[in-house]
């Protein structure tokens, strides 16, 4: 199956890497977290990917053109090095169709911008590419399979809790300050799978979420995969600093054979 990573946007709230890197490239350890999500979806079986770049489209083409796994893995380094030899590690089997999608789309735009490339396939799964889980690919997508729909999404309840504040309509008088029960909501986590049949249901100018999800609501055509396991996403720089703790803890969740994935269920 194909995958297809929305690489392109600003990343305006967590400025302090994007001015210099879009989004996927800002560093989780010593690679960039569109890295690792890669090696989370060629774990699963998935490589084939087409990354819809915008935003500092170059750097990402940078990476993928010049990759040097002996960079980030032991080796060994023969005859002044002209011979390298990577220990531990093999070099990623990715097949990778690196398409510029314009700098101020947005994900909507993205997707029907590589129309082309999934139009063909049976199913193909989607990611914002700022966030990493633990969810199992393979379930979420026999699930998917079985509801027949031409879409999903996994919906997962906030990594934190918040202070809710009840407010009065006519006076702004404060009716009641409580802390969040994080059941008592579901958030879409940026994790998709779609047939073809998507591109049906957008129009162009749309964003994903919005009206195309609502048309796919109406129609009865979207299901969604509730994971209560790991997931993160990297919006600030706490994000980011604790996916790196994770990481230089060992047995970081979303790496193959790191952790148990979470439970998860279809509805």
């Amino acid at each position: 199956m194909k995958v297809v990573l929305f690489c392109g946007g600003l990343g305006t709230r967590i400025r302090e890497y994007s001015n210099a890197v879009p989004k996927p490239m800002i560093p989780i350890g010593d690679r960039p977290i569109l890295w690792h999500l890669m090696q989370y979806y060629s774990y699963h079986g998935c490589r084939d990917f087409v990354l819809c770049l915008g935003y500092k489209a170059a750097n990402i083409k940078d990476f993928f053109l010049g990759y040097r796994p002996h960079i980030f893995a032991d080796c060994v380094v023969s005859s002044f090095g002209s011979k390298i030899e990577v220990l531990g590690e093999s070099k990623p089997d990715w097949r990778i169709s690196l398409i510029d999608t314009g700098l101020w789309r947005n994900i909507g735009g993205r997707l029907m911008a590589v129309r082309e490339h999934v139009q063909n396939e049976e199913f193909f799964f989607a990611n914002y590419s700022d966030g990493l889980s633990d969810v199992d690919l393979s379930k979420m997508l026999t699930a998917f399979k079985k509801s027949g729909k031409v879409a999903a999404f996994m919906a997962v309840r906030p990594p934190l809790t918040f202070h809710l504040v009840d407010i009065d309509k006519e006076s702004d008088r404060v009716l009641a300050f409580r802390s969040s029960d994080r059941s008592d909501f579901w958030i879409n986590a940026g994790f998709f799978i779609f047939r073809p049949q998507i591109f049906d249901y957008m129009r162009e100018g749309e964003d994903l979420v919005i009206e195309p999800f609502q048309r796919l609501v109406e129609a009865n055509e979207i299901v969604v995969y509730r994971h209560t396991g790991f997931w993160r996403p990297m919006d600030t720089l706490r994000d980011r600093q604790v996916l790196e703790d994770m990481l230089e803890k060992g047995a970081p969740p979303w790496l193959p054979g790191a952790g148990i994935p979470g439970k998860s269920e279809a509805t």
